[in-house]
Order: structure tokens, then C-alpha cells, then sequence
């Protein structure tokens, strides 16, 4: 029989007393979407990512703050001496370390965020090369690279959750598989999580408020959950929608993109969202 690696990841559950003795903290993490409009814009043809190892555990606590750290497993008090998993601020303190590390380093043009890097370019072999100064720089500030969480050069890759291609971004074909696999819910808290699941996606399917609206209606507080004909269309449409699903790219400009325009009524007033069709897409 073939061996599992397994890999354990040390967590403590910090919702209880962290939050309450945790100030507030002024440095903001990078916007998401913006992170992927820049990436879009890029337009690159071959891409390589970097995920750190273990980040949060390569950055020591100050002996000064171990102390609001403190917790108590079967009978005996522990606490850490390295930046723990799932503090509301070790994203941020992880982010800002490894970014000025980077800006130190002067690291070839990449885009950031945690942990996860990414770099970009029009050859196998330039990306590489950018691949490699970034990691060096990361080894020298003391930080470990896993050879296992690094991807690329590739023309296709994942990154942030959403596959990268020619400058274009779509859904991962496990997170179709997944949602085309969903049965449908049976109350409001399925409901609202199966909403959540394909509501990430909202960007890639036209009139997408439309479609799911029946089954907003369903997770009102004041109404009662009912799963009706209307509930049944708008599952089955919002996942076939999932399943066809248009990638998405930088605004273009020439004789071959066609602009379209959706509009739809609604009983709260009308909607409209403007697309573009490059040549060869239908």
C-alpha cells in the first residue's frame, strides 16, 4: 500500500480571548481584486508562484508579547514563541515582513500577498530567473522555501484560488466539478453557504443577481424557507452558468472586440452589466 505524507499544522482557537486584548493595527493588507486586475493587465504568457513555507512560524514573537499568548492544554500553561495561526494581525505582520524583505532585496517586478508570490513574464526562461532572485532574496532575510510549493514557469497556474492564463482569469476546474456536484440545500444555512460558494464567481456570470435571486428570497430572516419551481430553476441555472463560465481580462480596445450589453427588470428597478467578446469567443 502506498504511504500518505502527512503534514500537521500547530493551531491554537483564538476566538475566545485574543480579540479582546488585541489593538487595533494600522497596516492594511492589499486589496484582492485589485491584486487581480493588476495581474490582468500584465497580460503575461508564462507565470511562476511562490508559497512560504510555514510563514508565520519563520517570525518570532517578542519575548515582551509571549505573555497575551498564553493558554493552557490539559493542565499546563504554554505559550508561543512564534508568530501563531489564526491571530486576526499575523496576515499582516507576515505580509509587511516578507514585503520588506522583498524591497530590500530588489526583487524583480511581482505581485504579493501573505505569502503567496507571483511573477510573470513573456518566456519560461525570464520567469525563471525572476523565480530564482525572489527566492534567494526570501533565504537570505531567513526565510524557508518548501522546493514542493513552488509551481512554474508554467502558461496555465493557480494563484490566490483563481487559474491564470494568457492574461486571463478562471475558475479552477475542481471548483466547477465541486459546485456542479452540490446537491441542493435544505434550509436557509445551506442556502446562504451555497450562495457564498458561487457568489465569489459572481464576476464571471452575466445577470448573476437575476439568476440567484429566488434564492435570496429564501434566506430572508422574515420569510419561511420554501424550495419551490423558482428555487429549483435558479439552482440548476446558477450551476450550468458555473460550469460555461467566461474567463475574464484587461478592457481591450479594436476592431475585433465587441462590447455587449446586459440589461434585465427587476421589481426593485432595472440591471445592467457591459461586457467585451474578443474574436473566436461566442
Amino acid at each position: 500500500m502506498a504511504s500518505v505524507e502527512v503534514q500537521w499544522r500547530v493551531e491554537a482557537d483564538s476566538r475566545l480571548s485574543w480579540p479582546e486584548v488585541t489593538p487595533p493595527m494600522s497596516a492594511a493588507m492589499p486589496d484582492m481584486l485589485e491584486l487581480h486586475y493588476e495581474l490582468e493587465s500584465k497580460a503575461a504568457k508564462w507565470y511562476a508562484t511562490i508559497d512560504r513555507a510555514n510563514a508565520f512560524f519563520s517570525i518570532p514573537l517578542a519575548a515582551e508579547c509571549r505573555p497575551q499568548f498564553a493558554f493552557t492544554w490539559r493542565g499546563v500553561q504554554y505559550t508561543w514563541n512564534r508568530l501563531p495561526q489564526r491571530w486576526k494581525h499575523s496576515p499582516t505582520i507576515c505580509h509587511g515582513l516578507i514585503q520588506a524583505a522583498l524591497e530590500k532585496g530588489e526583487a524583480p517586478e511581482h505581485l504579493q500577498y501573505i505569502d503567496d508570490i507571483i511573477v510573470w513574464g513573456n518566456s519560461a526562461e525570464e520567469v525563471s530567473e525572476k523565480g530564482k532572485k525572489i527566492i534567494q532574496i526570501l533565504l537570505q532575510a531567513g526565510f524557508a522555501i518548501k522546493p514542493s510549493k513552488v509551481k512554474g514557469p508554467a502558461q496555465e497556474i493557480q494563484f490566490l484560488g483563481i487559474r491564470w492564463h494568457d492574461g486571463r482569469r478562471q475558475i479552477p476546474m475542481d471548483i466547477i466539478n465541486k459546485i456542479a456536484a452540490m446537491s441542493p440545500p435544505t434550509n436557509k444555512k445551506e442556502t446562504q453557504a451555497f450562495l457564498g460558494v458561487v457568489g465569489f464567481w459572481r464576476m464571471h456570470i452575466p445577470n448573476y443577481s437575476l439568476i440567484v435571486s429566488p434564492l435570496y428570497h429564501v434566506t430572508r430572516k422574515k420569510n419561511d424557507f420554501k424550495w419551490g419551481p423558482e428555487q429549483r430553476q435558479a439552482f440548476e441555472q446558477i450551476k450550468q452558468e458555473i460550469v460555461h463560465a467566461v474567463s475574464l481580462g484587461p478592457v481591450r480596445a479594436g476592431p475585433d472586440v465587441k462590447n455587449v450589453l446586459y440589461t434585465a427588470a427587476r421589481e426593485n428597478g432595472p440591471t445592467w452589466s457591459l461586457w467585451q467578446k474578443a474574436a473566436g469567443e461566442t
